[in-house]
């Protein structure tokens, strides 16, 4: 015979009111603010609630005003006190799904629109990886150096050399990008940048001191490209223009000329930035395709002059490179320009009297200068030709041909700067940097988390690809000696590169010009936001004043800051001397990046879960390392400078205020340093993303042999399987007895060292403490409130489950004294705001060295903390788990859209980086079947046993075994009628928790313990006022209570008193369903899982027996037929967060 299920019967108008519930459900909202997405249905739609047509989450099941009960109360009814605070899955996915990732801007709470409502939120741009970071990222790392330094360092390095300094820097960002996704996808990351990424990862100190050195190295950037910019105009573009004479005859009239024209452009560039920021990002466009247009054509020159082009056409005094000389005028015949430079006439008739001795013994020649791929020179550009400052410009390192040897340099080219691979190093550097401009636009991002490691290590790529290619095909096209000539002095003052593209020159002269302003102009923009930044997180009290806006919005202040520090850096003149500078500061940003990533591979906290999975922190180090190698290599008074100012930084926000101690000799210090981290510890509860679980034990011994044994030793394995050797674990049990009697504090030291070599052998690392007291849930809860040190307290309690709970005849009361034992610690725990977590099945989990595989199903049921999503999560760092699937479950009711329930639910575990298969079970069915209601009949009838079993406990046990058997066999699951009549309706029995009176009808049919029914009707439904037998005889004198005053009811048999049925509890009737209907689908889904995780409903108010018997019974209906399983209970925190 199939199973049938009984209705519950309402009003008329209950009836009416929840068919138009259930028309409603498709896509109603209820007013919960503007923008919020909720599963439910509307006012009018829904019956409505009487205060404003919200629906309560704690409706009752049944009511007399005719208001329909919804499906959270028919089938969770067991987890509704823990509603009352903590809030459902589906209202948690529901407000989840229309988070913001960009920094809230500040509102007013009180502005409301015209209709009385508040304006629905606006939302920022939302770029994809291409517009939003691969472009930027472009635009900001193809930089000046590129045009006017890149041939320069080719024909100074070699082609070896060159591609080595080359390789070296993209090495660096590369490792530093890897590091810096890692970071980025690691939850949400607000707008910020480096900043905002190391401060959360690091902590203030760091983020501080880095957040100074990006903004310093940003202005400076600022400053090389605007002298960079004035460089091409002066030099290639219009050399009319300069103000203090020829600059080709001395270089400092060109840095004279740099600094004069760079501070100009610098007021009106800082002009156009505190005018308008718009212009800025529209110019931004045009710059990027101006980069992107010069490069493309430098590709097309070099393969359209594959054979070399007669453009450009060197003079060549032996293996020495002149300047300021026309290819006609190359010869040494006298009277020529070249003979009037090198020799001197002084006597009357004009004979000479003698030439400089090099022009003398060497002939003059004319060289070209583009010589094409098919020429072989690039046999003659893979050596290098480093110079020191003064020496010639020539084809051979003999000291004849570079050194001057106290002779005037005539219009010989000679280098203005000593060269080594690691002073190249820190010139060509700056032009890798930029990686940053992706992470900069997180809050524009559509999905950050994907389009910041795609769109940054393409574009590295990209550009990595470029540069390494550039410097192959330019040591293969150009001549050595015009590679070497910095400013093209030896070709009339022009642009190497630009004579290599095609078509013309002046496609590269104007995109590099525009390009380096508008990369200028970026800089200037960014660096005041970055410093306000800082500003307002108050963590350097003195840059106070830089946190204040305009009226406009605009960094004012910082702005102003920001141009002085720039105008520092011009007023060095030489991009030379800029380049090496500010590359310290990107090295140290960079090296920063890759040590917060390191660290926090390395520390595995909870919340490191990056969802870009191809970083190491062996790859984090290799970039530290070369960030630090590259700094001192480049300039060591540079990198100590640096060094410096990030320490100064870093120790002024770290003590500011703070009281120093200093100990006596080692161990002075490392008890001063940790008490001082003990007191840090102790200024307030851990941030979310530091949330781990503090565990402390609380394990139960017996005896064995004589000697204390934990009963339970699989506990221990499991604690360290779910911390992975990371962490606090405090493992404390508790003797009852008294601490002054004779003996007791010698098995008090014995149980602790059992405790100890228990911990030892399980490999779990922490402390150990043993209890005495009077009685044991005294003892838990001293322990509970007690045990930790300052910030070092446990937050999260491991206790195990009481098996023996039910069984009454082992000893006096002992298993109700388990139970009272095991609710008063739950409560205590809860009481201290802490986590907690019950093994069921305990000694079936796996040892430490096991292995499982399969799957770790967590059912989601009220959202307390997230402790349900991050407990697998952390169980699967440690082997035993690591090779099983996470699966997570959710129940959906008939007020909930399931499938956006679903989707909103993987969006949610995708910003949690926790990867997972998600399925959402729907339980639709609210009709209480026979069965839930037997299992509350047996319940009940339990409990009035137990309640015997104190007056006379002989006379009632074989009874109460009868009982507790029978509710282990019963199997059978027909048909019943429940009906809870309405206040008002004739009726026997009261039940005062329930608020009205409630009469129950159970007929069933062919079971050991119940008669048949004695009428029918052909519906299927029983008629009112039949009644059945109890089981086994046994029933309750009718004394016109509820079950709480039934202290005085006999206990009689059928052959005494005719059977009069008991009435069961409503609301444990509630609760049973919605045990028996999770039970259900749970053990359908996970019967085969190798650990099921829930959550634990809240324990009952109150210390009545009936109460917390019944509770038992819930829990156990709850976990039937399920090996492995773990309730959790949060502590009422958030443990778990989707950002950074």
């Amino acid at each position: 015979m199939g199973e049938k299920r009984f209705r519950v019967t309402r009003a008329p108008e209950e009836s009416n009111s929840s068919a138009a519930a259930s028309a409603g459900v498709e896509g109603g909202t209820v007013g919960q603010g503007p923008g919020v997405r909720t599963y439910g249905a509307t006012d009018e739609e829904g019956g409505g609630a009487s205060d404003g047509g919200v629906a309560s989450d704690q409706q009752p099941f049944v009511s007399g005003d005719g208001t329909p009960a919804s499906g959270y109360d028919a089938n969770l009814y067991l987890y509704s006190e823990e509603m009352e605070d903590r809030p459902r899955v589906s209202t948690l996915l529901n407000s989840l799904a229309n988070y913001s990732n960009t920094i809230p801007a500040p509102t007013d709470p009180d502005a409301q629109s015209a209709g009385g409502k508040a304006p629905p939120p606006t939302g920022g741009a939302r770029m994809g990886t291409l517009i939003g970071v691969y472009l930027p990222c472009i635009q900001n790392i193809f930089g000046v150096i590129l045009f006017i330094r890149l041939t320069w360092v080719v024909g100074t390095a070699g082609a070896i050399q060159g591609f080595l300094i080359v390789l070296t820097c993209c090495c660096v960002t590369m490792l530093t990008a890897i590091s810096m996704s890692a970071i980025a996808t690691n939850g949400v990351v607000p707008a910020g940048g480096s900043y905002f990424m190391i401060s959360r990862s690091l902590g203030p100190e760091f983020g501080g001191a880095v957040g100074m050195l990006f903004y310093t190295g940003t202005t400076l950037a600022a400053a090389m490209y605007i002298v960079g910019a004035v460089e091409i105009v002066i030099t290639y573009m219009a050399p009319s223009l300069s103000i203090f004479g020829d600059f080709t005859k001395d270089a400092n009239i060109m840095y004279n000329n740099f600094r004069v024209y760079g501070t100009g452009l610098l007021l009106v560039m800082a002009t156009i930035v505190f005018v308008g920021v718009k212009f800025v990002n529209k110019f931004a466009t045009v710059a990027l395709a101006c980069v992107l247009l010069s490069i493309v054509a430098v590709y097309a020159g070099i393969f359209v002059n594959f054979h070399g082009n007669d453009k450009l056409f060197m003079c060549v005094l032996g293996k020495r490179l002149l300047k300021d000389i026309a290819v006609d005028n190359c010869t040494k015949e006298v009277g020529s320009p070249l003979y009037g430079i090198f020799c001197t006439n002084t006597s009357s008739t004009g004979a000479p009297l003698g030439c400089d001795p090099y022009f003398e013994t060497n002939n003059v020649s004319i060289v070209r200068g583009i010589k094409g791929l098919a020429s072989g020179v690039f046999l003659d550009n893979i050596a290098d030709s480093m110079l020191e400052d003064g020496q010639f410009i020539a084809r051979s390192k003999d000291p004849e041909e570079i050194e001057r040897l106290e002779r005037p340099p005539y219009n010989q080219i000679y280098a203005d700067i000593t060269t080594t691979f690691t002073i190249l190093i820190g010139i060509f550097f700056p032009s890798v940097t930029g990686i940053m401009a992706g992470s900069n636009r997180s809050g524009d991002l559509a999905d950050a988390q994907r389009s910041i490691p795609v769109g940054t290590i393409c574009a590295i790529l990209t550009t990595s690809t470029v540069y390494l290619s550039s410097v192959l095909l330019f040591a293969g096209t150009v001549d050595n000696l015009l590679l070497r000539d910095k400013f093209g002095q030896s070709i009339g003052g022009k642009l190497v590169v630009a004579n290599i593209a095609w078509p013309n020159q002046w496609v590269i002269l104007i995109g590099s010009f525009l390009s380096t302003l508008g990369a200028g102009l970026q800089s200037l923009t960014g660096a005041p936001r970055l410093l306000q930044a800082i500003a307002r997180d108050g963590i350097i009290p003195f840059l106070a004043p830089f946190a204040v806006s305009s009226k406009r919005g605009e960094p004012t202040r910082a702005l102003i800051l920001t141009v002085a520090i720039c105008q520092c850096g011009i007023l060095l003149g030489n991009v030379d001397y800029l380049a090496p500078l500010l590359s310290m500061f990107f090295l140290m940003c960079y090296g920063f990046v890759n040590l917060a990533c390191a660290l926090q591979t390395l520390l595995r906290t909870p919340n490191w879960r990056p969802r870009f999975k191809y970083y190491h922190w062996s790859l984090s180090f290799i970039g530290l390392t070369l960030c630090i190698a590259v700094m001192f290599m480049t300039s060591w008074y540079y990198a100590l400078l640096a060094m410096g100012m990030a320490g100064c930084i870093y120790k002024y926000i770290e003590y500011r205020g703070a009281e120093k101690e200093w100990g006596d000799g080692i161990r002075g210090l490392a008890l001063s340093a940790a008490r001082y981290s003990l007191l840090r510890l102790e200024e307030g509860p851990p941030h979310t993303k530091n949330w781990r679980p503090q565990i402390l034990i609380l394990a139960k011994t017996t005896s064995i042999n004589n000697a204390p044994a934990p009963k339970h030793r699989r506990v221990f394995s499991f604690a360290s399987q779910l911390k992975a050797g990371k962490g606090l674990t405090v493992c404390v049990s508790v003797l009852e007895g008294d601490i002054v009697r004779e003996g007791q504090s010698a098995e008090r030291h014995a149980a602790r060292q059992m405790l100890r070599r228990t911990m030892e052998e399980e490999r779990v690392k922490g402390f150990v403490d043993v209890l005495v007291a009077r009685s044991i849930p005294d003892g838990i809860c001293h322990l509970v409130q007690t045990t930790g040190l300052g910030g070092m307290k446990p937050n999260t309690v491991i206790l195990g489950w009481p098996h023996a709970w039910r069984n009454a005849a082992e000893g006096e009361h002992h298993g109700e004294r388990t139970w009272r034992v095991f609710l008063d610690t739950v409560r205590a725990v809860a009481a201290a705001r802490m986590a907690l977590l019950v093994p069921k099945g305990i000694n079936s989990f796996p040892e430490s060295n096991e292995k499982v595989t399969g799957n770790i199903d967590v059912w989601w049921i009220v959202h307390d903390g997230g402790l349900l999503m991050l407990l697998p999560f952390l169980l699967r760092q440690h082997r035993t788990w690591k090779n099983c699937k996470m699966r997570i479950f959710t129940v959906a009711q008939m007020e909930d859209n399931s499938i956006q329930m679903k989707k909103d639910l993987r969006t949610f575990l995708y910003h949690l980086r926790i990867e997972a298969e998600v399925e959402v079970v729907e339980m639709m069915d609210s009709d209480i079947s026979a069965y839930t209601y037997e299992r509350t009949l047996m319940m009940e009838q339990r409990n009035q046993m137990l309640r015997e079993l104190r007056l006379n406990k002989k006379e009632s046990l074989g009874v109460v075994q009868a009982i507790v058997d029978h509710h282990h066999n019963a199997d059978v699951k027909t048909a019943t009628k429940v009906r809870f009549q309405e206040p008002g309706r004739n009726g026997s029995g009261g039940d005062k928790e329930s608020g009205g009176d409630a009469q129950q009808e159970s007929n069933l049919e062919s079971s050991p313990t119940f008669k048949s029914p004695s009428s029918q009707d052909g519906s299927g439904e029983y008629k009112d006022g039949d009644e059945g037998a109890l089981p086994l005889g046994c029933i309750k004198k009718e004394s016109g209570g509820s079950d709480e005053e039934g202290d005085n009811s006999e206990l009689v048999t059928s052959e005494k008193k005719s059977p009069r049925a008991i009435t069961p509890d409503e609301g444990n009737v509630r609760r049973m369903h919605t045990a028996v209907k999770l039970n259900e689908v749970i053990v359908n889904k996970s019967q085969n899982a190798q650990l099921v995780i829930l959550n634990l409903p809240g324990p009952p108010k109150g210390n009545l027996v009936e109460r917390e018997s019944n509770y038992m019974e819930f829990l156990e209906v709850l976990t039937e037929g399920l090996d492995r399983v773990l309730m959790v209970r949060g502590g009422g925190r958030e443990v778990i967060t989707i950002y950074s």
